[in-house]
């Protein structure tokens, strides 16, 4: 290589810089994605079917209407088709400046949770707080948070001191993560790190703190597990291993379960035709939903699901690709995980594929918290696809970038 040709460090990082400024002159406004609007709109109205259909029976017994469920679940729907409006018209460039007021914010909720008596204990887990007309769950509101702080890190280049510039916030993330693992819910603590872990991916982080943390993650799994994890994830874990050892008790949801699976067959029983709602299985609205609908509609149903959920993630990263900036990009896909792989948790946990866990099914599961949050975090999507490169620009500048 001669002296012309060759290229300094430096030299290399003001011509990406110049490309990355090329590029971002070169962004369009577009409306919003459609075929995302269309596939969430199905998951709510699937959900709405869904949950009337489920709680049906419990409504018979509660001797209430049997649309009580339903009209609340529609009542949060549109407060969170709302949100999803609001935040399809808010620049998310702008959502940066509440990073430390939504932090405070859920900081403050998540105590209130744990040391006030307004925190609601249900199925031995302290994760709602009454307030009357509703039960917030505030570890909802982490999902678009972490996304939100993680994005503001890693917009620019990766490196050490990215973390010690970031010190603060990272502390603050970590006591919010210990205050989710103390309610306790491990699940949506796992959905958070998934989401972390895709977007430093995403950002090109260096691998030296990903080998470092997962080998101390590995030895600490090995090593401390069972004193780690509290008694009755012990027994979620053994008992899923071996449903049959404790039928009656422990391992009743996941036989409860999969006799839904094996129920529904090719093309369900039909719709409002399943057994195991009929207090067999019991949260049959919320966690195990996914086998309700297994039930009444087969294996062709859960394949309609999955298409559905596939369709959002790749509509979320074609979005995150599309981005002209990077703390767009990281955003959109630091949502895009959060919904893909919380649903697939609540389906292999349903199929018996995962131990069981508390966590509902996006947009389908009963519940206020999750339904408004995750349609906004849906808007946010939707706002960041309105900013797009040139299709005429976008294989070489991106390529480059």
């Amino acid at each position: 290589m001669s002296y012309r040709e060759y290229k300094s460090p430096k030299r290399q990082e003001r011509e990406r810089k110049e490309r990355r400024r090329k590029a971002n002159s070169d962004v369009i406004i577009s409306p919003p994605d459609k075929t995302l609007l269309v596939v969430v709109t199905f998951l709510v109205i699937i959900g709405f079917l869904a949950i009337f259909s489920a709680t049906a029976p419990k409504c018979m017994r509660e001797g209430v209407s049997l649309i009580t469920y339903v009209v609340k679940q529609i009542i949060y729907a549109g407060v969170g088709f709302v949100a999803m409006g609001f935040f399809a018209k808010f620049d998310y460039k702008k959502l940066e400046h509440f990073n430390s007021k939504f932090m405070w914010t859920v900081i403050v909720l998540l105590l209130v949770l744990q040391f006030t008596p307004l925190g609601v204990v249900i199925n031995g887990a302290k994760r709602w707080i009454n307030l009357g007309v509703m039960q917030l769950q505030p570890s909802e509101l982490a999902k678009p948070l972490f996304c939100m702080l993680i994005a503001s890190m890693f917009k620019d280049k990766v490196t050490l001191k990215t973390f010690t510039d970031n010190i603060k916030i990272i502390a603050a993330m970590l006591v919010i993560l210990l205050l989710i693992l103390k309610q306790p819910n491990l699940s949506m603590a796992c959905i958070l790190c998934m989401a972390g872990f895709a977007m430093y991916i995403a950002a090109r982080g260096p691998w030296q703190p990903i080998a470092a943390g997962g080998g101390a993650l590995g030895i600490l799994i090995l090593t401390k597990l069972p004193k780690l994890l509290h008694g009755y994830q012990m027994d979620r874990i053994n008992v899923w291993l071996n449903p049959g050892s404790d039928a009656l008790g422990k391992g009743y949801n996941i036989i409860q379960s999969l006799i839904a699976f094996a129920s529904g067959g090719l093309s369900g029983t039909g719709y409002g035709s399943s057994i195991q709602k009929l207090a067999y299985l019991p949260e049959c609205h919320t966690d195990f939903i996914f086998a309700i609908i297994a039930e009444e509609f087969g294996f062709l149903g859960c394949l309609f699901i999955i298409g559905l959920f596939v369709a959002l993630v790749h509509r979320g990263y074609r979005i995150a690709r599309r981005c002209p900036d990077m703390y767009g990009k990281l955003l959109a896909i630091g949502i895009t995980v959060v919904f893909g792989f919380q649903a697939f948790l609540n389906m292999s946990v349903a199929s018996s594929f995962f131990p069981v866990t508390g966590v509902t099914l996006p947009f389908i599961s009963y519940g206020g918290t999750s339904i408004i949050v995750s349609l906004a975090m849906v808007g946010m999507l939707l706002n960041i696809s309105k900013q797009r490169i040139k299709k005429i620009q976008t294989e070489d500048t991106l390529q480059n970038v």
